[in-house]
């Protein structure tokens, strides 16, 4: 190797590798940069409350009775809040039965496909139109379009129909009706 010596070597190599990198980054010295931001709005919390239980009243045996949705005093009544015009998801749980507190006895709950309405306006259930949310409604399939009402309050309003048998025990019948709501995003 004659006069180089690893000093000299090593000098050498960094040199190489200082041009090389120097021919790699000039064309970054172009580039800038620039800073963003991201941000969101957390929405108003969505609530539902059970403001009005589906009340059928005195039954007889074997004398079926209805509740239609639009029924005031008797019809069930579900209070959604929340961000105003947001999509919603609504769904019903319903029960396919009521029974006595002690579980001795059961009668049968039925739900139609057209004993829900969703009201965004607030109205009463026996006011409600089409052009207040969705009236003849399937509980079982709460429309998709649903969104909270302008004011921040949308309602369900739901009947059934309760079919007690020719020997049905008397007695004080229930079973729970649960209403789940979410914001879809829409």
């Amino acid at each position: 190797m004659g006069n180089w010596s690893i000093f000299n070597i090593r000098l050498l190599k960094l040199a190489i590798v200082t041009v090389a990198l120097w021919a790699i980054l000039s064309p970054l010295s172009a580039l800038d940069f620039s800073d963003g931001t991201a941000s969101g709005t957390v929405l108003t919390i969505i609530t539902a409350a059970a403001t009005q239980d589906l009340a059928f009243g005195n039954i007889l045996q074997a004398v079926p009775k209805s509740i239609g949705y639009n029924n005031d005093a008797s019809s069930a009544i579900f209070t959604i809040t929340g961000e105003a015009s947001a999509g919603i998801n609504l769904q019903l749980i319903l029960p396919e039965y009521v029974s006595l507190s002690d579980g001795s006895d059961r009668m049968t709950i039925i739900f139609s496909s057209t004993d829900a309405a969703v009201d965004t306006t607030t109205v009463t259930p026996s006011t409600i139109s089409a052009s207040d949310g969705w009236i003849n409604q399937n509980p079982y399939y709460l429309p998709a379009s649903a969104v909270i009402g302008s004011a921040g309050t949308t309602k369900i309003y739901l009947g059934g129909k309760i079919v007690p048998s020719v020997d049905q025990t008397p007695g004080t019948y229930s079973g729970d009706i649960v209403l789940s709501v979410s914001y879809n995003g829409s």
